[in-house]
This record gives structure tokens, C-alpha cells and sequence, in this order.
């Protein structure tokens, strides 16, 4: 005969498993966290456009929100940008030329984005240009009153009929030598002649930035004041993200 090794334990040894606690809840690892928040954004597309001085962060927020939210995105076409080195050796020539060049190639994103299905983030907003760009370059003689003329009739022109942004993201940095230090810090060749007193006059044109996407194109803006706090990691990046949850939801 075989050995009963299956034999049952009497029962008086045995728990009930209600006579026990449930062990206490782990708090949910930070990845987990930070994925829950993509159930917050409405499930409709949206399309986030990210704006703010030179050196602000905006291409590290709109590679954040495309990570963390998903969101398709279009990056602000710079890098491989046909005028904008010659624009920095000698703004007078190259402003006019340099301004219809980024609006073509924002008209180009707004176009793609209203045939693309998911939600988009857009680093730089086409707005910038007509309200900042456009107005300090020729209120520093780097454009004619008739090129100035011209581009806003190309601008009136072209988007006409484009889609605009659901919401825009305002990135506030009133300190010049914070932004002077992130354009030092990434590096790009083209930009190493940017000057503090180039950038303050643009923070001149921000400040007021906000209200006109609201008041002039309906837009509605979150301004995020990041003088101070770093995006890319950490704290700084939970709150970023967790700010840009409830903006957009």
C-alpha cells in the first residue's frame, strides 16, 4: 500500500482567511502613477501648442507631453532650417526671408495636424511669429514697413483657414541669463550669437503674449513660470505633467 501523504490537516489548524488582515497597499511605483494620467485627458483630440522665448524649454515640454500623453509631435523646424544660420550672421537681410520660412512650415504643421487622427503637440506656436517675431525684428530696422506689410498679408492669407491650437502652454523665464544659459547648454552652432539684450526685448513681447492668444485668436493659455524648476526629471517633471493633465482635460 502507498503512504497517505495527502492526508488533511484538522481543520483547528487551519485559519479562516477573513481571521487575517489584508496586507497594507503599496503605494504605486512613480511609472504607474505617471501612466494613470493619461486617462485624464479626454479621449476627443486635442491639439497643445507650446510657446515662449528663446532657450525657455518648449522642444523638452512638447517631447514630454508626446511621451507622456501620447500625443503626435511636431517638432519646430530649426534644426534643419535653410536660412537661419545666414539669419544670425545678419538679421537685416535674412528677417523677411527667415519669417516666411517659418510660417510656410507652421501652415505645413497645422495642415498635418488637422489630417492626423490623434492629439498633437507643436513646438512654437504659429503666432509667435506675426505678435513677437515679425514685430521686434522690424522695430529693430531688420524689416521694411513693406516687408512687414507683406508677411502679414501672407500670414492673413495662409491661415485663413487653418485649425487653431485647443490650448497653448506659455512658458514664462523673465531672467535673460537663464535663458542665455540653456541656449549655451544645448549647443546649437547657429544660436551662439544671441545676446541678453536680444532676449530681453522678447520677454517684452511674452509678457503680453497670453492675453493676446486669448483676446485676438481665442485661445485659451496656461502660463508656467519655469525660471526656476527643471522639466526633465524629478519633481519638477511630475508637477510639469500633472499641471498639463488638468489644462488639458
Amino acid at each position: 500500500m502507498s503512504r497517505p501523504t495527502a492526508r488533511a490537516r484538522p481543520a483547528t489548524r487551519t485559519e479562516p482567511p477573513s481571521s487575517k488582515a489584508p496586507p497594507p497597499a503599496v503605494p504605486a511605483p512613480k511609472s504607474a502613477a505617471r501612466n494613470a494620467l493619461k486617462v485624464k485627458v479626454p479621449r476627443a483630440k486635442r491639439f497643445v501648442a507650446l510657446a515662449g522665448n528663446i532657450g525657455a524649454g518648449k522642444t523638452t515640454a512638447a517631447k514630454l507631453i508626446s511621451q507622456g500623453f501620447g500625443f503626435e509631435l511636431f517638432d519646430e523646424p530649426v534644426i534643419d532650417n535653410r536660412f537661419l544660420r545666414d539669419y544670425y550672421g545678419d538679421m537685416s537681410r535674412w528677417s523677411f526671408t527667415l519669417q516666411l520660412e517659418f510660417l510656410i512650415r507652421r501652415v505645413e504643421h497645422h495642415e498635418l495636424i488637422h489630417s492626423v487622427r490623434k492629439s498633437c503637440v507643436q513646438d512654437r506656436t504659429l503666432y509667435e511669429d506675426p505678435e513677437i517675431f515679425a514685430k521686434y525684428l522690424h522695430g529693430l530696422g531688420h524689416m521694411t514697413n513693406a516687408e512687414l506689410d507683406l508677411y502679414y498679408e501672407y500670414f492673413q492669407r495662409l491661415s485663413r483657414h487653418i485649425v487653431r491650437p485647443d490650448k497653448v502652454i506659455c512658458f514664462d523665464v523673465s531672467s535673460e541669463d537663464v535663458l542665455l544659459q540653456r541656449i549655451r547648454t544645448r549647443g546649437r552652432a547657429e544660436e551662439k550669437g544671441i545676446g541678453k539684450q536680444f532676449l530681453k526685448g522678447l520677454n517684452g513681447y511674452y509678457a503680453g503674449f497670453p492675453q493676446v492668444l486669448q483676446e485676438k485668436y481665442g485661445v485659451d493659455c496656461l502660463v508656467v513660470d519655469v525660471s526656476k524648476q527643471d522639466i526633465r526629471r524629478g519633481p519638477g517633471r511630475e508637477e510639469f505633467l500633472d499641471r498639463v493633465s488638468a489644462f488639458l482635460a
